[in-house]
């Protein structure tokens, strides 16, 4: 009888624990007592740093996460997915919180493993001249030579920009960026294609000719950067959705018709297990989206990109979030 008591409680203690750990993210989170983040590395959204501290926008989502959940921006650990195994860090629900393309989740097949939410960011594929190129448009370089990675998308939206101009261009393919770069660099491509926050970190080497370069204003495709999870806990994916909503809601100035700041999308949800003053703490902690995009991607980053998409769709950009109409 003593023995059968003794099985009880050690399976009292250990079956919740295994259920916890095996159901639930956020007590998974609460207990390891760090947010778990990762993507690939691209510039202004997730960099490693020094002493191997990740900087970036996808970062700092990181971060506001962990503030509504651990009450404290710094308990992050961020994951590079550089090639193929990397990715199982999402396809084993290793990480917590993923930020991903379609490309990417088509690419490694994650379609069944994740629950996509809210863009967290809006990326281009673009092209940069040096600034005294007579072309103001990517149109402009018909005929011209361009630089770009072979086998890569940005060369699939070149040759969809140009075929839809019916209009001819030089291609100059690589099949490594440094070689690109340089190329680019001593002039012997008239630009170069890439991403636009790729582009904005080339574009802070000004290379043997010191030449400065300016990126056209026209994107040749956008895609979303999209935070997501698991599908096995929607506890867990609704306080992801809900921080990023907060995020770019929170960017709102209030008015005369509604609430802005952390008023202008109240989360009051006992069910989430989250305290009342959760988004008040995202938002003096980490910023609201604005914050975050000027300091990882705009001008006060030497990125130096312009909101375009990324701007609240209350100042004429894409992103839109819940907020009380």
């Amino acid at each position: 009888m003593r023995f059968i008591l003794v099985l009880l409680t050690v399976l009292g203690v250990c079956c919740p624990l295994s259920v916890a750990q095996a159901g639930s993210v956020v007590e998974r989170v609460k207990a390891r007592n760090v947010v778990r983040c990762g993507s690939v590395e691209r510039p202004g959204l997730a960099r490693a740093a020094d002493h191997g501290r990740w900087i970036g926008l996808n970062v700092d989502i990181c971060r506001a996460i962990a503030a509504a959940v651990l009450k404290s921006p710094e308990r992050i650990e961020y994951h590079e997915y550089q090639t193929p195994k990397d990715f199982d860090a999402v396809r084993n629900q290793q990480d917590d919180v993923y930020f991903l393309t379609g490309s990417e989740i088509n690419e490694q097949k994650l379609a069944g493993k994740v629950l996509p939410g809210p863009t967290v960011f809006v990326e281009s594929h673009a092209v940069m001249v040096p600034s005294t190129s007579s072309a103001h448009h990517v149109s402009d370089l018909a005929k011209d030579s361009i630089c770009f990675m072979i086998a890569s998308p940005v060369e699939r939206s070149l040759k969809a920009y140009f075929s839809t101009l019916h209009r001819d261009w030089f291609p100059r393919a690589f099949s490594e960026d440094g070689e690109m770069i340089d190329t680019y660099n001593v002039q012997n491509c008239h630009a170069i294609a890439g991403e636009i926050t790729t582009l904005a970190t080339i574009r802070l080497d000004l290379g043997v000719n010191r030449f400065s370069s300016r990126i056209l204003p026209e994107p040749l495709t956008n895609f979303p950067v999209m935070v997501a999870t698991g599908t096995n806990d929607a506890q867990w994916s609704a306080i992801v959705a809900w921080t990023v909503h907060t995020l770019i809601s929170g960017e709102r100035t209030e008015t005369r018709w509604y609430a802005g700041g952390a008023g202008a999308m109240p989360i009051t949800a006992p069910e989430l297990g989250l305290d009342k003053e959760w988004q008040r703490r995202v938002l003096s902690t980490v910023g609201n989206y604005g914050d975050i995009f000027e300091r990882d991607l705009g001008k006060r980053s030497p990125l130096r990109l312009d909101r375009g998409f990324n701007a609240n769709q209350s100042q004429g950009g894409l992103l839109l979030s819940p907020f009380l109409d």
